[in-house]
């Protein structure tokens, strides 16, 4: 830490040095998410999560925006939760401290394991789920190249089918420049051994528009057994030969590694936190992924009123994951793509926008399952001939399809008025073939399918009060990981799921006044019927493996707040609060019962102040209260303790010949709180995931 400490102070000194009065030709550093947002007009604010450029002021959902005025003051840029840390509605909970996360919003897909269910995720414009509508990771993102995020919440099934009954995650990345060549270099660092480095080149050469960039992320976590790195390579290319015409293609190469140290018992946990679950070394329990994504996404203006909208693309996977049971292995081919046309009609005061489309998507799983051994002389051992010479459990062929077709009317009536319908039909097709079974062979098809609706409206009255609501339905399909978990066998599908449905209303106001405040409110009702829960086989299948089964049905009902304030050209203060009432409704076993792990209250406050042009300071509250540990009526009522936290940084902008860049020190968990950052709902106990105490870290960016 002395290191971090004394290189930072002689960057900053030499920064001061080089730029001893402000740089005109810096831009003022400032949180202000949203500038963007501050904009007495927000007609002027578009968003494109809806599939259509929609003004914000008319958008019947609640919307929020990250810009990269808050993206550029992430400590790591590693992690969601740095990135979405100022999103109401959203639950993030880091496994470890590196980018294997689990993400939910309004409860839906709480109870999996990892990874995102319900949650349609973008990379411009290319999705991350799977046909299932599972996004197992965000490992793609590198939260440097992140320029936007709009993030939809609520029941949005219409606009992406099973993948959005929770919600939209668009992610919109940084151009190349308008330069013929632009380039950054940056460096982070700090406790438990991290940092990550970062290059990136990109210009403009015509029509064209470039950017490449590869990052390496490396650290070994704040518990044992939590090293983990990544490769990240990113090329975007965007090509507008005309005003007609624009393409955009991408392509995401990931690599990454992380050790699983599994949760703790409360035991274990008060004896010490910092140790991993007595499995997790010596069955050496990791994951690994592997991935290439290549995709296009574009839009052509076939006339004056008409244009189309398309993507494809082909993700290749190889996945591997030990546990004390077994170790899966997993190479997955997945193509897809969509086609969108829209026509415009009226003029004048009535406008009338009609879109129709479809998506569809195909994914191969070629899987095997080998029975783990113990090794403890391999702790270190990263390899993955680490069990090779076990014993076959499965051997098995997974083929899946999902295709909807969908039809949205959007009636905008002046500047004031908006009305929106859609309705929407998916099929999805699981399909499995047992390869290694004779005797009692596991093949066999599940298959789901549902029509949703939805319809909102919303009417600007003032720029400062802009008023909407929506009705819409969620439709949330069993996913890849929940199918092949299947508590009969090692192989073979859980043929006892059944979707999960969803209806919520939504009513909210939003605006801005006088250029230096702009709020979101809203409150919403949801119902759900044939909810999920997890389970475990203790001792038969390990304590490590997770199974899924319908449990019942829940009422939800919350209120999600987001305030962004400016007095003076200074200061900016913003805060997210999210209130939440999740309960079991049924069977009668569960009946008033909490959702597990979804407090009640959830807070993030960030105060910034701009001492100098170029030198800013920060600081940050994050609360959050208890929450219920288990879903069985048996143990509902144990609860987690909450936690709060306080955070801060120091952010210097500097110029220096044709350079420029920023020195940045972070300071997390200030106080150092001990708290238990998540809980896992394990009817052995071992659900406990504790946080990271204090840590530090420092970063240096260059720009040319």
């Amino acid at each position: 830490m002395k290191i971090i400490l004394v290189t930072f102070c002689i960057l900053m000194a030499f920064a001061i040095g080089v730029s001893a009065q402000d740089n005109p030709q810096l831009k003022p550093q400032s949180l202000q998410p949203d500038t963007l947002l501050m904009k007495k007009q927000l007609g002027e604010v578009e968003i494109i999560s809806p599939r259509t450029s929609t003004s914000l002021k008319l958008t019947p959902f609640a919307t929020s925006l990250v810009s990269k005025s808050v993206l550029g003051t992430m400590p790591r840029s590693v992690g969601a939760e740095e990135a979405l840390r100022l999103v109401p509605g959203v639950r993030i909970e880091n496994q470890a401290n590196g980018s294997r996360l689990h993400l939910s919003i309004r409860g839906q897909g709480i109870l999996s394991e990892r990874g995102l269910r319900g949650i349609k995720v973008l990379i411009d414009g290319i999705p991350v789920n799977d046909p299932s509508g599972f996004a197992a990771d965000l490992y793609d993102i590198d939260w440097l190249l992140a320029d936007r995020i709009e993030v939809l919440r609520g029941a949005t099934g219409t606009l992406y089918g099973g993948s959005s009954s929770a919600g939209v995650l668009n992610i919109i990345t940084k151009s190349g420049g308008d330069k013929p060549v632009n380039g950054e270099l940056s460096t982070s660092f700090g406790s438990n051994a991290f940092y990550k480095i970062n290059g990136m080149v990109g210009g403009t050469n015509g029509n064209v528009n470039y950017r490449l960039s590869y990052s390496r992320t490396q650290g070994k976590g704040y518990r044992d057994h939590t090293r983990f790195w990544a490769n990240n390579l990113n090329e975007k290319i965007q090509w507008t030969p005309s005003d007609k015409v624009k393409i955009t293609q991408v392509l995401m190469l990931t690599d990454y590694f992380n050790q699983n140290p599994e949760g703790l018992s409360i035991d274990q946990l008060n004896d010490n936190p910092l140790q991993p679950n007595p499995d997790a070394i010596p069955f050496n329990e990791y994951q690994k992924t592997n991935r290439i994504t290549n995709g296009i996404a574009g839009e052509i203006k076939t006339c004056k009123n008409q244009e189309i909208q398309f993507n494809a693309f082909v993700r290749i996977t190889k996945y591997k994951e030990t546990s004390n049971k077994s170790a899966q292995y997993r190479n997955m081919t997945a193509p897809g793509g969509s086609l969108q046309y829209n026509i415009h009609l009226g003029k004048n005061k009535i406008k009338n926008m009609i879109s129709a489309g479809g998506d569809i998507q195909w994914q191969s799983i070629k899987e095997y399952k080998l029975k783990s051994m113990k090794d403890t002389t391999r702790v270190d051992d990263w390899s993955e001939d680490n069990m090779e010479d076990s014993l076959l459990l499965a051997n098995q062929l997974i083929t899946q399809r999902g295709a909807g077709v969908f039809l949205t009317d959007q009636l905008n009536i002046g500047k004031k008025l908006s009305i929106t319908a859609s309705i929407r039909y998916d099929n999805i097709h699981n399909e499995l073939k047992d390869n290694k079974n004779i005797t009692y062979n596991l093949s066999g098809k599940k298959d789901f399918g549902m029509l949703t609706g939805r319809a909102g409206i919303a009417y600007s009255i003032i720029p400062a009060v802009n008023i909407y609501g929506n009705w819409g339905m969620g439709f949330l399909p069993p996913a890849t990981e929940e199918l092949a978990s299947n508590p009969a066998s090692f192989g073979g599908f859980n043929d006892k799921l059944v979707p999960a449905t969803s209806q919520s209303e939504e009513l909210g106001i939003r605006g801005s006044v006088a250029g230096m405040l702009y709020y979101d409110v809203n409150g919403f009702f949801m119902t759900t019927k044939d909810d999920f829960f997890r389970y475990k086989l203790y001792p038969a299948r390990g304590n490590q493996e997770v199974f899924y089964g319908n449990t019942g049905d829940t009422r939800r009902y919350g209120i999600e707040a987001f305030v962004s304030f400016n007095p003076i050209k200074q200061l900016s203060l913003q805060a997210a609060y999210t209130f939440t009432h999740f309960t079991y409704v049924s069977p009668d076993s569960l009946n008033g019962n909490f959702l597990p792990n979804c407090p009640q209250h959830q807070l993030f406050t960030d105060l910034e102040y701009r001492i100098t042009k170029n030198f800013s300071a920060g600081v940050s509250v994050e609360y959050c209260s208890k929450w219920a540990i288990y879903t069985d009526k048996i143990h509902n009522d144990l609860f987690q303790d909450g936690y709060y936290m306080l955070h801060a940084r120091v952010i210097y902008k500097w110029a220096l010949w044709k350079l420029n860049g920023e020195l940045s020190f972070y300071a997390k968990n200030i106080l150092g709180a001990k708290y238990v950052a998540f809980t896992e709902p394990d009817p052995d106990g071992n659900c406990y995931q504790p946080g990271a105490g204090r840590e530090f870290f420092g970063g240096v960016k260059i720009r040319f």
